[in-house]
């Protein structure tokens, strides 16, 4: 009787200590313990409901996994095997893979130092027929408005000579010029008193004419303004393009003036005698 007690004792103690208990306070104010963790065959941790620790199951289908990966496979070798094999695109030579990216190369110009001269004299030439094309129609200009009001020009000055201070005093520019007071202020067309008694005024004589006629002159003289920057912006690129093209020579040179917006670089060529 006392070893059949003594077996049921090891078996209740066995019992306890496997059975699962929850966690929280004691009556005593101690911490009962919590569900024992058990530990598989393989030494994965799972619980008592069978589950991993975040819940989910640890069993995983891996058949399903390699038949998806295995069909994808067939899907591409099928795709592969179904393909022109004659079939050519530029891109399949002209791409590369520079970090994992794949990037098109960019061709390069093939071209010789005597046709890069030749694409250069090409260019002067053009550059040199439009700045004289530019240059004909800044002189039709200048003698259509000959500059006689223009803006910015310097004053012309017209000097009397008179032998004494009387005669200075009361010099009267109307009257020595034979005209009228009110033509005085002209540069040109300036008739005489004469000519105004024998022949009638011809022009515009209004002054809403008058003005008009000014603001075409003005706007005749903008134009030309323009077309003289234009051309002085030619001459600069014809120069910069021609020290270009004497740069290609493999000839010895400094560099003695940087170049400007107005002005090309000028360099000092080493001197060779010519055969």
């Amino acid at each position: 009787m006392d070893r059949r007690e003594t077996q049921q004792q090891r078996r209740q103690q066995l019992s306890q200590r496997l059975r699962p208990q929850t966690v929280g306070a004691d009556e005593d104010g101690g911490q009962r313990a919590g569900p024992q963790q058990a530990t598989s065959a393989k030494g994965t941790p799972t619980l008592a409901s069978g589950r991993g620790q975040q819940g989910k199951p640890l069993h995983m289908d891996f058949g399903s996994d390699y038949h998806k990966k295995q069909n994808a496979l067939r899907a591409l070798q099928k795709k592969a095997l179904d393909k022109n094999p004659d079939e050519f695109y530029f891109k399949m030579i002209r791409a590369e893979l520079q970090d994992g990216v794949h990037v098109i190369k960019q061709p390069k110009d093939e071209v010789t130092p005597e046709q890069v001269k030749l694409m250069r004299t090409q260019d002067i030439k053009y550059v040199e027929m439009k700045r004289v094309a530019e240059a004909k129609k800044i002189e039709r200009l200048k003698s259509e408005l000959h500059l006689l009001d223009a803006e910015g020009k310097n004053p012309n000055k017209h000097v009397f000579f008179l032998d004494t201070k009387k005669e200075v005093q009361e010099f009267d520019i109307a009257t020595h010029l034979d005209t009228v007071p009110e033509l005085v202020g002209r540069v040109y067309n300036r008739p005489t008193i004469a000519t105004l008694q024998k022949e009638t005024l011809k022009g515009a004589t209004e002054p809403a004419h008058l003005k008009k006629l000014a603001q075409q002159r003005k706007n005749q003289y903008d134009l030309l303004k323009q077309r003289i920057e234009r051309e002085k912006a030619m001459f600069v690129i014809a120069q910069k393009i021609q020290t270009r093209k004497d740069l290609l020579d493999k000839t010895h040179k400094v560099k003695v003036k940087k170049e400007t917006t107005n002005s090309p670089a000028i360099y000092k060529f080493k001197f060779q005698r010519k055969r």
